[in-house]
């Protein structure tokens, strides 16, 4: 299966902008990229499943917060949340020196109810316990419901506390509450401090999360779980291949050594043969290789 997007995506205006700011302060707000309708629609579709759902337990998750997942299968609209070019040309662009392919680390839904307190400042890409400082793990995307404002408790982002400076034991600036209409997008780095504000106000505050992480590690959300094939099938390839139906080169997340996006297709073979998915520097060598192998035995074919 075809990788979901060029490792060099085309740059539409603003864009290289917005992931320069992103990179230097560790957060940019990206506006105006879908209507305020379309975000009232994915709000009217979520409205039950936000009464529905008991508030989180745990200090972490917030004892005023409702959390939820599996987006995709509650509302039409997520996708183009999801999906949105701009946003995926910055995750890509941010993330590709280290990764293959991208994929979809989480899609949450949250509504942060009044006399929330401020949540637990924190960084993300503290989940994985990797090296700090040497490469970008995931970037989040806060998409807001709601009017996002400093008196209902929205994001509050640590500038410059990204990268090299996640490793130091304090930020040395003091927050930003960056506040934000429907429709716009605040996007940081998951090496970036941050955490919801506290809700002070009489109404809840609503958003979604939407995060991208390099394809060869362990999302948030068990996307194969959350999106099974029989679920998958109806999605299109390229947010099939974002949900992990995809190899990330070399051979990882296969099904039975193929791409797994071979479950979309109906029940695959009973015995299938393996086939190799390699970086094209791993090809290269593995060409030299058995080069070297055939010409020391004439006639022999290489099988390993």
């Amino acid at each position: 299966m075809a990788t979901m997007l060029a490792l060099q995506p085309t740059l539409r205006p603003n864009v290289a902008d917005h992931q320069k700011t992103l990179m230097q302060e560790g957060y940019c707000v990206v506006p105006d990229l879908l209507p305020a309708s379309d975000i009232a629609a994915l709000d009217e579709d979520l409205g039950a499943r936000f009464a529905a759902t008991p508030f989180c337990e745990g200090g972490f998750y917030g004892y005023r917060t409702k959390r939820f997942g599996s987006l995709l299968k509650r509302s039409r609209h997520a996708a183009a949340l999801i999906q949105h070019s701009v946003i995926l040309d910055i995750a890509q662009r941010t993330l590709s020196p280290w990764c293959d392919t991208i994929q979809l680390n989480l899609a949450q839904a949250l509504e942060l109810h009044p006399g929330a307190v401020p949540q637990f400042p924190h960084r993300d890409q503290d989940m994985w316990r990797g090296p700090i400082g040497e490469l970008e793990y995931l970037i989040n995307v806060m998409w807001p419901i709601t009017d996002y404002r400093r008196d209902n408790g929205t994001t509050l982002i640590w500038p410059r506390s990204h990268g090299r400076n996640a490793a130091l034991a304090e930020p040395a600036e003091d927050p930003v509450a960056v506040e934000c209409t429907p429709g716009s997008a605040i996007v940081f780095l998951g090496s970036t401090l941050h955490g919801a504000g506290g809700n002070l106000t009489n109404a809840p505050r609503r958003g979604m999360i939407v995060s991208y992480c390099l394809g060869w590690l362990k999302p948030y959300e068990n996307q194969w779980l959350v999106y099974p094939p029989e679920v998958a099938r109806g999605f299109d390839p390229a947010l099939a291949a974002l949900v992990g139906y995809q190899q990330h080169k070399p051979n990882l997340g296969n099904y039975e050594g193929r791409c797994p996006s071979i479950l979309l297709r109906g029940q695959p073979e009973d015995h299938l043969a393996a086939v190799d998915s390699l970086r094209p520097d791993q090809t290269a060598a593995l060409t030299e290789y058995l080069a070297g192998q055939n010409a020391r035995v004439p006639g022999r074919r290489h099988s390993g």
